[in-house]
């Protein structure tokens, strides 16, 4: 573990705190579509992620979720330090966008740390500041931008965060994401596919250009 938090981290931290991480962190490996955090949970530990890609979902009063944001490898989770610090329930879903190997740090060491190492205190400042930006940048795009502009940012999301012009995903599991109805996403997706810019197989869509 240590080789890996060495090579995600140690541009961000001084050498003693990732001996620390190492030697109290829990490293668990997840697949894509495994579930790390759900609403109502109570969270005890927080993620430090070292490859893959995790989404954080919100859900309304009638069980429809709202992609917020992507995790990466070097990230954490602002809305599970809040979570964490404040001993509260969660109040979003965290589900692996793809396999990921990440890093599990007791709540009380994120305390703790706050006050030794100005390095963890800086990089739990700007976690919070870069994933607020993301979610306004969420709330902006439902505000401001037409669904078929918000279903091609969001497929140009989905392909960079995999690294790969195949998305694996259905029309339903994209409308889930984007808050809207499987017959509007497959509209959408068969003008798209009519303009030239991607090609509609079963269960995944290939970019050609967007």
């Amino acid at each position: 573990m240590l080789s890996n938090l060495k090579q995600n981290f140690s541009h961000l931290f001084e050498d003693d705190l990732i001996a620390e991480i190492n030697q109290v962190g829990n490293l668990i490996h997840v697949t894509e579509g495994d579930k790390l955090i759900e609403i109502g949970d109570y969270l005890r530990s927080m993620p430090l992620l070292i490859s893959g890609a995790i989404k954080i979902l919100r859900e309304d009063s009638e069980g429809d979720e709202l992609l917020l944001y992507f995790l990466e490898p070097g990230d954490t989770c602002a809305m599970t330090l809040t979570c964490c610090l404040g001993q509260k329930k969660s109040e979003i879903r965290a589900l692996a966008e793809l396999d990921t190997t990440l890093v599990m740090i007791p709540v009380q060491k994120m305390e703790e740390w706050m006050g030794r190492f100005k390095s963890w205190r800086n990089f739990v400042l700007a976690s919070y500041h870069t994933r607020l930006m993301e979610m306004l940048d969420t709330i902006d795009s439902i505000a401001f931008l037409n669904m078929d502009e918000r279903l091609v940012k969001y497929l140009r999301d989905k392909k960079n965060i995999a690294k790969t012009d195949v998305i694996a995903s259905t029309h339903q599991e994209i409308a889930y994401e984007l808050h809207t109805s499987r017959v509007v996403v497959s509209r959408l997706l068969k003008k798209l596919e009519s303009m030239g810019k991607i090609a509609l197989n079963r269960n995944s869509i290939k970019i050609i250009e967007l």
